[in-house]
């Protein structure tokens, strides 16, 4: 009997693809065969995941970049791409196709409509992306991350929570160090957009910490390529521990290690900060596609595991008193370090490919024989 066939749309950046690879560990484990159609972009990112699902490039298209005889050309590709998928489909038929969001996921989600597939989306933040948009009337489920999302009228959606790697998992609601007068750390993530304002805002208010704070301190900041000299430059004059690199390959184990994490607020990092259990400050990115990044913190905010501070308001010395205030009372760094983990959804991976597997006519047996 051949294996159940999953394929996996998602574009390119960390946002649609660490829940996609979430999903393809899953998956594997349960015997499907798995396949990700991405772009190049995309690409870069698929070193995570499992060395057993199939990697497919395909061209994409989008009306944000290029110039105008590229932007003309973008219907063209993106057609051309859902008939090629669907001509792929038809000699190797997918039991359920599950787009992530980003252009390249259009290819295989047009080619699952118009062959009739059974096709689901999943959106990670609290407002539909353009591409799930476009398709949250023509598949057959859709998923969100963050509750509530704005929905188009007479969608319905199933609230699975934002899946996250199996490296984030296995560090669920790991014991917390509260602040005090030993080693600490602070980690930095940026993500890939509008991660410029951090790195001009973030070293100068760590650094303007009282002494006693800054002698224990140790900062992991992610920074962009032409940012990360300058930031550890200004790191290392002012006497600042300071790790600064383009991309960490382990932010679980430093995000299990610090005491606090800033960060946008983005929807995967969103979930690891609440999966692993950290205080956090989150500052969403303004220029996201409908404020989703605000609506992404709520969450967290809410049930007082993050400070909120709006781009708009950012300040070196806004940014220095809230640190300060994490920093300098323990008691109430260790109650937020709880609120993110009773806000979590760490078995959210495991939920989305309940729903796949509904989708396939399919029923997931645990080792003892029992239905899921």
């Amino acid at each position: 009997m051949s294996k159940p066939y999953l394929i996996i749309a998602a574009g390119g950046t960390g946002g649609h693809m660490f829940p996609a690879q979430a999903l393809a560990e899953v998956m594997l484990r349960r015997g499907w065969r798995v396949k990700l159609s991405t772009d190049a972009r995309g690409a870069r990112y698929t070193g995570g995941f499992p060395h057993s699902t199939e990697i497919e490039q395909v061209a994409s298209a989008t009306f944000a970049r290029g110039g105008i005889f590229a932007k003309a050309m973008v219907p063209f590709r993106v057609v051309g791409g859902v008939v090629s998928m669907a001509w792929r489909m038809l000699r190797d038929r997918p039991d359920v196709v599950v787009g992530f969001g980003g252009y390249p996921s259009i290819p295989a989600l047009g080619a699952a409509w118009i062959l009739r597939r059974p096709r689901m989306i999943h959106e990670q933040n609290g407002v539909l992306g353009r591409v799930n948009g476009i398709f949250a009337k023509r598949v057959d489920r859709v998923a969100c991350g963050t509750w509530p999302t704005t929905l188009p009228d007479g969608v319905d959606a199933v609230h699975v929570g934002n899946p996250v790697r199996l490296a984030v998992k296995e560090r669920a609601g790991a014991g917390y160090i509260s602040p005090g007068d030993y080693p600490m750390s602070i980690l930095v993530i940026g993500g890939s957009q509008g991660a410029r304002i951090l790195s001009d805002v973030v070293p100068p208010a760590i650094a303007s910490l009282p002494l006693e704070t800054l002698q224990h301190l140790r900062v992991s900041h992610q920074a962009r390529d032409e940012d990360g000299d300058r930031v550890a430059a200004y790191y290392a004059e002012h006497g600042v521990d300071a790790d600064v690199q383009t991309f960490f390959t382990d932010i679980p184990k430093r995000m299990t290690e610090a005491q606090l994490v800033i960060s946008r607020s983005g929807a995967s990092s969103v979930a690891d900060i609440s999966v692993i259990g950290r205080p956090s400050i989150l500052i969403p990115f303004a220029a996201a596609t409908g404020d989703h990044q605000t609506a992404n913190a709520r969450g967290l905010v809410e049930a007082g595991a993050a400070i909120r501070i709006p781009e708009s308001m950012l300040t070196v010395d806004s940014l220095a008193e809230q640190v300060a205030a994490v920093l300098q009372n323990p008691d109430a760094a260790l109650q937020m370090c709880l609120a993110a983990v009773r806000a979590s959804k760490p078995n959210a991976a495991e939920d989305l490919a309940a729903l796949v597997e509904t989708l396939a006519g399919r029923e997931h047996q645990d080792p003892e024989g029992q239905t899921e």
